[in-house]
């Protein structure tokens, strides 16, 4: 037998079960309700018979075989449902509804199947059509399967009494590891005071106008992370080549300026710094991708591989307006809200944080900027789980103060959202010859 002509994938001795076990223990109707829809079921009976049901349910009305009859009879609907010889043999097909979740389980899974057959016949039919994109296809295709994947999703209840055990032994291995970050450090004192480390599944965004460092901030805080602590770190360059990426690396690693790097004006302790570093880079856990214009679709699947081939712990992209989806025809806030709910979805599917650069608007130039002025859609705001700005002049404008450092800036950094922890300033120095930023602290001390 071809596939085409196989019966799709059902269970009617489930469906019926399910039914059954819940006009014997009416009690189970929610719990069966948050896994099940009327449209879970294969059967055009048992389909409008737990639309009843769940009605029933919402009007706080008990059912069993006298209301569910008399709710079909007055929604006209007891003959769909196979009349009331069909309904009073559904409790027959099951002895006791402890299996019930088991049964519901059954009926779900059956649907999925084919749900998953439904996708397959119509990605097979897209595809043969010549006058479509194949990149739109997988586009559209991955949504569908995302949509899917969401409907599979249950809201498990916990009670108290198993949480507590589990939440003390969290709050132990913590005081036991004062100071310590839970999450991946920055290696800025001051913001993993605030946040205790990028936490896993989260998407922190960076902010700021252009050239004001969002690029060497991120850089640094590899630096941090997969140089100097050896934690694998991935990085999506959509606006500079490897190559750039590797000699600002360099230069902020050995603190040879990079204009000296760029001209070849190099001393011979330049070129013994430069070594020292590359020593240090070489062995580092850093992996970085620089195709620019990249696709949404390409990026999901690279940052996957990402954390499959090579275990990275962390992801940082440069940045988010760069990033272009297949509906290239949609208007640019559609696309940005669109991209930035994919990235904040992919950050929990991969369970690590995902570090997202952005730009603010130009009105922000030389003032401090907030969560308003974030660049591409609102939706930035509301995905991400930590916003922080860059703020800080331009340029060391303050000649006349003997005691300031030439190419040293002060920047602060303004943690303006954070859904588990403070908001606040962060100080920090720009090493402007090097493009590194480091704590303020390193230059007072």
């Amino acid at each position: 037998m071809e596939l085409k002509d196989k019966i799709p994938p059902h269970n009617l001795e489930a469906e019926k079960a399910t039914l059954g076990a819940l006009l014997l223990d009416w009690s189970k109707i929610d719990e069966v309700g948050t896994l099940l829809t009327p449209d879970n079921f294969y059967s055009p009976q048992n389909k409008v018979i737990f639309e009843s049901l769940r009605n029933l349910s919402q009007r706080g009305v008990r059912g069993d075989l006298l209301t569910l009859i008399d709710d079909l009879t007055k929604e006209k609907n007891l003959e769909k449902a196979g009349g009331v010889s069909y309904i009073s043999t559904l409790t027959d097909s099951v002895p006791t509804s402890a299996n019930v979740d088991y049964y519901a389980n059954i009926v779900h899974d059956s649907f999925m199947r084919r749900e998953l057959l439904a996708l397959s016949s119509e990605m097979k039919k897209d595809t043969y059509d010549e006058s479509r994109n194949s990149k739109i296809i997988l586009e559209e295709t991955e949504q569908k399967i995302f949509r899917l994947a969401d409907t599979n999703q249950t809201t498990n209840l916990h009670q108290m009494k198993d949480l507590v055990p589990s939440t003390i032994q969290l709050i132990d291995m913590r005081y036991k590891n004062k100071g310590e970050c839970s999450g991946i450090p920055s290696g800025f004192t001051m913001l993993d005071s605030m946040t205790s480390g990028f936490q896993n599944s989260e998407m922190i965004i960076i902010g700021a106008r252009p050239s004001m460092g969002k690029t060497a901030l991120a850089l640094s805080m590899m630096q941090n992370i997969a140089i100097d602590n050896n934690i694998p770190c991935g990085f999506f360059s959509l606006e500079m080549s490897a190559n750039q990426i590797g000699q600002r690396l360099l230069s902020q690693v050995s603190r040879v300026p990079g204009q000296r790097i760029r001209s070849g004006l190099l001393s011979m302790a330049d070129f013994k710094k430069l070594q020292e570093a590359g020593s240090l880079c070489y062995e580092a856990p850093l992996y970085i991708a620089d195709t620019p214009n990249m696709k949404l679709l390409d990026l999901r699947a690279m940052a996957r591989r990402m954390k499959a081939n090579h275990g990275v712990k962390i992801i940082f992209i440069d940045y988010i307006g760069l990033i272009t989806t297949e509906n290239d025809g949609a208007p640019v806030y559609e696309q940005q809200a669109h991209v930035s709910k994919s990235l904040k979805s992919l950050a929990r599917e991969l369970e690590i944080p995902l570090v997202v650069l952005c730009q603010v608007s130009r009105d922000k130039e030389g003032s401090d900027p907030g969560l308003a002025d974030l660049r591409g859609s609102g939706s930035i705001e509301q995905d991400a789980d930590v916003v922080m700005f860059i703020a800080g002049k331009r340029q060391n404008t303050n000649t006349d103060d003997p005691d300031a450092t030439p190419g040293v800036l002060d920047r602060k950094l303004i943690v303006a959202k954070q859904r588990n922890g403070p908001i606040g300033d962060v100080e920090l120095i720009f090493l402007s010859s090097c493009t590194r930023f480091e704590n303020k602290s390193n230059q007072q001390e």
